[in-house]
């Protein structure tokens, strides 16, 4: 019986070796339909050349996505998160510890750094998301009309950030949400990035200064 107890527990602190190729394969798969889809396009990315991308059979990119439409939205989703965990943006550990900080000032500096490497990975793919839903109603549909899930999470950064000290009085939280849609989006992280040639560092220093002057009490 002991025998028996030890090999279950053996067995439990074992790795799932099976559930981690799945994870890797999924991964694979994912990192060279993004790679496309921004090469390429949507519409000219044939599953057939994500798989030879992701060095993988043709049937194991439909066995684990079923069609391309799903693979495109898998591919949205993890670029917005940076990792494939069913975590939103707003309980993300970079975002709650943004809001904690407590100054304005503070806030937005660790909350630019966070959009920066969010942008970084979502920007280049807003445009296909576009062109994409154009023509397709079917990829239209798994982005339903209703709130901007982006201008959601910068208007709870603007709720914590217009209660802190430091904040400019005159502006409420609407405008705050405003100037961090705007001034945080991805066309506008496009055209001084790759339009402009601006290097993210660059981008980041700008908005986070920008940002400073409209939302904060300038220090004396």
């Amino acid at each position: 019986m002991d025998a028996v107890k030890g090999s279950d527990k053996q067995n439990a602190k074992r790795p799932d070796k099976r559930a981690e190729r799945s994870r890797l394969t999924r991964e694979k798969i994912v990192a060279a339909a993004r790679e496309l889809f921004v090469a390429r396009g949507y519409g000219a990315t044939s599953l057939q050349e994500v798989a030879d991308r992701a060095g993988v059979a043709v049937q194991t990119v439909y066995f684990v996505f079923h069609n391309k439409r799903a693979l495109f939205k898998d591919v949205v989703d993890t670029s917005i998160a940076g990792d494939d965990e069913p975590v939103a943006t707003m309980d993300r550990d970079w975002f709650r510890a943004a809001c904690a900080e407590p100054t304005a000032a503070g806030q937005l500096r660790a909350h630019v750094r966070g959009v920066r490497d969010i942008l970084g990975r979502v920007a280049p793919i807003v445009p296909l998301i576009a062109a994409a839903a154009a023509t397709d109603p079917e990829i239209a549909a798994q982005w339903p009309a209703g709130p901007d899930p982006r201008y959601t999470v910068q208007h709870a950064a603007a709720t914590a950030l217009t209660a802190k000290p430091d904040a400019r009085p005159d502006i409420d939280t609407a405008r705050a949400a405003d100037l961090l849609y705007g001034l945080l989006s991805p066309e506008l992280y496009l055209i001084f990035v790759r339009d402009r040639g601006w290097s993210p560092d660059a981008w980041e220093e700008w908005a986070r200064a920008t940002l400073t002057t409209q939302l904060c009490v300038e220090r004396t």
